[in-house]
Formats: C-alpha cells, structure tokens, sequence
C-alpha cells in the first residue's frame, strides 16, 4: 500500500481522490506572485507528489498569475486519468502582487478560459468560486453568490467545468449556493487553531459533501503551540505532521492539500497520512482551538 493510502479517500463529484493532495500556491514566486526562485525544483516537486500517489491537485491560475497552471503543465501534462485537478476562480492579480476580486460574469469566464489553456485541457474537473469578503484580508462575508454561481453555471452548461466548489464561503452562502447548483466541495480557512467550520464540515459530512480547508498549518501565520510541539515530541513526528493528522481524524470528508516548495517539506507532510494519533493527544489538541 502507497503510504498515503493509509489517510483513505474521499469523493469530489465523481471524482475519488486521496485524503492527502497537494496545494500549488508556493510553487509561484514570493507572495505567491511571479515566476519562483527556482523552476527546475517546483517541477521536481510537482513530479515527486505524483510519485509518492497524490491524485489531487489544487491551484488557481490567479497563482502567479498563471504562473503555477504553466508549471503543473510542464511537469505533468499530459495528465494521467487518475488525477484530479482543482482549481479556483474570482480574483486577479494588481501589477502590485495584490489580490482582487473579478466575480462578474466577464472576468469568470475568462478565468475558467485561462486556466484550461494554462492548464492545457480542454474540460476543467473542478472549479472553485473563491468569495471575495470585504477588507484588506478579504475574508468570508455575507451576500449573495447568486450571479457567480449562474455564471459558473452557464459555464458547465457548456462543458468547459465538470463540477463546482466554493470557497472562502459563510453556512449561509453554501446553503445558498446547494440550492443554485451541485457544490461538490467547500474550501474553507480551518485548522487546530482556526475551528470556525465545526458546524459546517459536520453538515457537508452528512451530505457527502468535501470539506478542504486551505491553510492547515497556519499559512502565512505557521501554526504555534506548545501543546501541539508537546504532543508531537511524544509521538517522534513534527509539529506539522501531528496538525494535518489532526485534521484527517477531524472528519471523514475533509481533504488535505497542504503547499510546499521544497521535496523534503513534501515528504514530510505526505507521511502524515501514516501518522495514528491516541486518543489523549487529540483531546490535548482539541483544548488548542
């Protein structure tokens, strides 16, 4: 058994994937903007999560921009029929490496056409709508994702996208936006320290729904807690490692797609599929949120 076949699987539409993936945002420069500091190692690590069984990738062409989808092209196209790749629209990038919001029908459409030539395919598996809240952080807000959805609808209608996610959504968007189309997945911030989702990954959970929480190590802001160092000191595994195990035991929906630039980092976090945590130690990490 491949060692991350140990973490189990999980549906995206009719898709199977891995619990463990991969996420593409660092393969970009500093900023996750423009080219990275070295092309040849982002290839090499794309190729090594292949090789290790990840069958689930996720990126933006908004990575970059474009930038990334050009990278997974060169290294992997073309494209093995096990592999799923997930990507998101809603957003471009300013000449300043800023992140704003492009949600209207135009700038949707032209997002999906970007990533399929980026990409090089012809029909997109996933395309996720990432909201654009209010504020410098742009974090999750109240509206509605009536116009977004119709358009990624419309989309799918012509057979450019195969199914639809969303994230950076409220419970209330989601529940909006199951009752517009089929939301085959949500990807939301969650982690040991960020718990705001309980509810909501329980209620996907019940549905069959993916719940794919981005940044479940912290992000930007790595994950810091003397319990978690604690706990994993004890079972001889990195902070790191014992945190994305936290997560694979959180729920049986949930997807990890941790992001690295560096093969040994990969290595590490596709090993915490391996990892079994006793119970003392969750109900030690579970005080941590």
């Amino acid at each position: 058994m491949n060692r991350i076949e140990q973490a189990g699987s999980f549906r995206i539409g009719d898709r199977t994937v891995k619990r463990l993936g991969y996420g593409a945002m660092q393969l970009a420069g500093p900023g996750v903007f423009g080219p990275p500091r070295d092309r040849d190692t982002a290839l090499a690590v794309l190729r090594e999560a292949i090789a290790h069984g990840v069958d689930h990738i996720d990126t933006s062409d908004f990575y970059g921009p474009h930038v990334t989808n050009q990278i997974i092209r060169e290294a992997l196209h073309p494209y093995h029929d096990e592999l799923t790749i997930v990507t998101k629209v809603g957003a471009v990038r300013g000449d300043d490496g800023s992140w704003n919001p492009a949600q209207d029908a135009t700038a949707l459409t032209a997002a999906v056409h970007d990533n399929l030539r980026n990409l090089g395919l012809d029909v997109l598996d996933v395309v996720i709508m990432r909201l654009m809240g209010e504020g410098g952080d742009h974090g999750p807000a109240e509206g509605s994702v009536e116009p977004q959805l119709t358009a990624l609808a419309a989309l799918q209608a012509q057979g450019l996208i195969r199914h639809i996610g969303l994230s950076n959504a409220t419970p209330t968007q989601v529940k909006q936006a199951r009752g517009l189309v089929d939301i085959v997945c949500v990807q939301n911030q969650y982690n040991l320290a960020h718990r705001g989702d309980d509810a909501l990954i329980d209620t996907l959970a019940a549905d069959g729904i993916a719940y794919v929480p981005f940044f479940p190590l912290g992000g930007f802001n790595p994950l810091q807690s003397q319990i978690l160092s604690d706990v994993a000191a004890t079972l001889d595994a990195t902070p790191m490692q014992v945190a994305l195990a936290w997560l694979l035991r959180r729920s049986p929906n949930v997807l990890l797609i941790p992001g690295t630039s560096s093969i040994a980092h990969l290595r590490e976090n596709l090993a915490a599929a391996a990892l079994t945590l006793p119970d003392q130690a969750v109900a030690a990490l579970n005080g941590i949120g």
